[in-house]
C-alpha cells in the first residue's frame, strides 16, 4: 500500500507531493547518488529506492530528521510531510495532553504569519517564568 499523499510547504506555495517524490527530487538537486545518500542515511539503497518510488512507508522520524539535515531541509516539515511526529513533540504534548491539544485545534488555521506571531508571545511568557 502506497503511502497517502501530504502536502508539502515551501516558498508560500503548496504542492502535493508523496515524501518520497520530494525526497527523491532534492537528493538529485543536491547531486547526491542514491547509494551514498543511503549510507549517510544509515538505510540500505534498495529501501532507500523504494522510499522514493513509494513502494514503502517513508521511514522514521528519526530517519527524516537525518535526511532532511543532510539536503538542508527543515526537519519538522520533512517529518511531517513523511506522515511522522517528533519524539520531543510526543513528550512535550504529554506534559499536558488536554490543555496543548485544546492550544493546537485552536491554531488550527491560522497563516504562518499569524502563528509567528502566537510563537513569539510564547517565548517572550516562557522567558518570563
Amino acid at each position: 500500500m502506497k503511502p497517502s499523499r501530504r502536502e508539502r510547504v515551501s516558498d508560500h506555495s503548496k504542492v502535493s507531493l508523496p515524501f518520497g517524490h520530494v525526497l527523491r527530487a532534492k537528493r538529485l538537486e543536491k547531486r547526491l547518488g542514491l547509494r551514498k545518500f543511503a549510507e549517510l542515511v544509515g538505510v540500505s539503497p534498495t529501501y532507500l529506492c523504494r522510499v522514493e518510488q513509494c513502494s514503502v512507508v517513508p521511514p522514521t522520524a528519526h530517519r527524516v530528521r537525518r535526511m532532511a539535515e543532510l539536503l538542508e531541509e527543515n526537519p519538522d516539515q520533512w517529518i511531517a510531510l513523511a506522515g511522522r511526529s517528533s519524539e520531543d513533540l510526543k513528550a512535550i504534548i504529554t506534559e499536558a495532553p488536554a490543555e496543548l491539544s485544546q492550544l493546537l485545534r485552536a491554531v488550527r488555521g491560522m497563516t504562518a504569519k499569524q502563528l509567528r506571531t502566537l510563537v513569539d508571545a510564547a517565548e517572550r511568557i516562557n522567558q518570563e517564568t
